[in-house]
């Protein structure tokens, strides 16, 4: 656990080497768990850092905090500036790819603490007017309705939930999928949910800072996107590899919302391919595969 801004962040590091960290990401409205099949895998050669923001996992969930996308950004700041991290790969998911944009509007006016190598952005509804929310997304929305869905959340219901974003015949096993509802429940995290949604209509209200910040990179990007996420649609991905410059869009058959469960060792390969290219000085053209 870190003690950042009066709240407990909890952190996890693995990896070893002397290749470029690896930081991740994770997304709503689960945690840092997501990462936990490669994990291990993509730290053989480097140090790898994840954490739960605040409201997720196992990091605190207070009542009196805003959940915005800036404060998110501001904990992974504080985070790698107490952790020792100067440089680093970035690799995001969902929500996650959002507070990446945010990081790289700072990076882009010089206020980045942090030097960053690379970005990996995966399944993430960036582009919200693209995206597809889930009912459960527009009702935890609602000013009514949000309390009382999350006052309701369960095991069986989560469950149903992510079953209709994962891709068909995905190896996801309940016990997993419970593990992930144990996280968001931890600490009465689950209360907590109405709140942080609320970063849907920040990706509305601050589009052209984000957006713009991604048409303007001049970092080598990876694009890497599971093609049967019902919620980021794949049009989202094809719309990042156009915008940002020399992007490469790689796309999962077959998987939907979350690739670093449904083909873990998929991910892997891609991440790890990339993460090499990049450290021998190759700067892809775009491609599809």
């Amino acid at each position: 656990m870190l003690r950042l801004r009066e709240v407990d962040v909890f952190v996890a590091e693995g990896g070893h080497g002397s290749a470029m960290p690896l930081v991740m990401l994770h997304g709503f409205p689960t945690s840092s768990f997501d990462y936990h099949a490669i994990f291990d895998r993509l730290g053989q050669g480097r140090r790898v850092v994840t954490l739960d923001f605040p409201g997720f996992g196992f990091s605190d969930k207070p009542t009196s905090y805003g959940y915005s996308l800036f404060e998110q950004a501001d904990v992974v700041e504080l985070a790698l500036v107490r952790l020792g991290v100067g440089r680093a790969h970035l690799f995001a998911h969902d929500m996650g790819t959002s507070i990446t944009t945010e990081l790289l509007a700072r990076r882009e006016a010089g206020l980045l603490h942090c030097g960053l190598e690379s970005v990996v952005l995966m399944n993430g509804s960036v582009h919200i007017e693209l995206a597809h929310l889930t009912p459960s997304q527009r009702l935890l929305l609602q000013p009514h309705l949000g309390p009382l869905l999350a006052r309701l959340a369960s095991r069986t219901l989560f469950r149903a939930q992510l079953r209709r974003i994962l891709g068909p015949g995905a190896n996801v096993a309940d016990t997993e999928l419970d593990d992930l509802f144990a996280l968001v429940r931890h600490n009465d995290g689950h209360l907590r949910l109405p709140a942080i949604i609320e970063y849907v209509r920040e990706r509305r209200r601050f589009a052209r800072r984000w957006i713009g910040a991604l048409e303007r990179l001049d970092l080598p990007t990876l694009i890497l996107w599971g093609l049967r996420d019902p919620v980021a649609v794949p049009a989202i991905a094809e719309r990042l590899a156009a915008e940002i410059p020399d992007a490469r869009l790689q796309t999962l058959d077959e998987i939907g919302h979350y690739p670093q469960l449904e083909a873990p060792t998929s991910v892997v390969e891609a991440v790890v391919a990339f993460h090499t290219a990049v450290e021998a000085g190759a700067r892809g053209a775009t491609c599809v595969s």
